[in-house]
């Protein structure tokens, strides 16, 4: 690759604004769930598809649905004991990539939901990204979807705090 194609390239990427950049990102399948009227957390999932020719990545999430709402994920202990935590760091989305957030993995969690999720409702999600900025998200609640392949049971008490 001469020098003269990477400049140019880098040069492409660098002038496309973060509304060019946004457009190419897509978000597919997206739910919300909780585990009923008292809870106090809730969940969402999805996929964000890159379709653009510019690497991104997800550095926060934002919704008036729950007093702290954090990008989390699961990880497994040398003892093997799995754990959930706030991922400290941005989520790559490579370009022609998609980020996974699902049970088991990544996913948004809100802790202290302002009011309990109720089936239909729609949660405004605001993802925010490296390059293409912020992005609102509509995420329905299904709550028919809670018990769809649970890999970790989610309950009142807030993982990683």
């Amino acid at each position: 690759m001469s020098i003269k194609s990477v400049a140019l390239g880098l040069l492409t990427a660098l002038s496309l604004g973060p509304a060019a950049v946004a457009q190419d990102i897509n978000v597919q399948d997206a739910y919300a769930i909780s585990t009923g009227v008292n809870a106090q957390t809730g969940a969402a999932f999805m996929a964000i598809v890159n379709h653009g020719a510019v690497d991104d990545a997800l550095v926060d999430v934002r919704s008036v649905a729950a007093r702290l709402v954090e990008v989390h994920s699961h990880t497994m202990a040398s003892n093997g004991v799995m754990s959930m935590g706030k991922v400290t760091e941005p989520v790559p989305l490579p370009a022609g990539g998609t980020i996974l957030l699902e049970r088991g993995g990544y996913h948004i969690m809100f802790m202290g939901l302002t009011a309990p999720f109720e089936q239909a409702q729609i949660i405004p999600v605001t993802l925010v990204f490296e390059r293409a900025g912020e992005i609102v998200v509509e995420v329905p609640v299904d709550l028919a979807r809670l018990t769809e392949d649970i890999q970790m049971p989610m309950g009142d008490a807030v993982a990683g705090e």
